[in-house]
Parts: structure tokens; C-alpha cells; sequence
């Protein structure tokens, strides 16, 4: 059987925390920042937790692990 590829895309934007989370950075950072108001731009600063429910599709995009 061969080897599972890890897609490119998950290993530059998710890191797996220790209990098996999946942190990832936030949308919306980027550019076009004057649209959104000062507590959007707040509370989206460094990094969140991803959804439990959207966890399962990210571990089979990275089948073994992330470094």
C-alpha cells in the first residue's frame, strides 16, 4: 500500500495541539480591514481553535499528523 500524501494547503495553515485541536489563524485579516470595525479586527487577533465538526475532514487531509 502506498504512502498517504499530507495536502500542501494543510501543513502551511493548521498545527495539531496536543489533545488533537486543530488550531488554525483567523479570516478576514488581511486587507479590506477599514470595512470591519475595531472589535471584528480584536477578537480575530493570533489564532482559534477549529470547529469540532470540521475537525475529521482537516485529520484526513493529514493523515499522519502534522510537525
Amino acid at each position: 500500500m502506498p504512502k498517504l500524501k499530507t495536502k500542501s494547503g494543510v501543513k502551511k495553515r493548521f498545527k495539531i495541539t496536543a489533545t488533537g485541536k486543530i488550531k488554525h489563524g483567523v479570516v478576514g485579516k488581511r486587507h479590506r480591514l477599514i470595512s470591519h470595525n475595531a472589535k471584528y479586527i480584536r477578537q480575530n487577533r493570533g489564532t482559534k481553535v477549529l470547529s469540532h465538526a470540521d475537525t475529521p475532514r482537516v485529520h484526513a487531509w493529514a493523515p499522519y499528523g502534522l510537525k
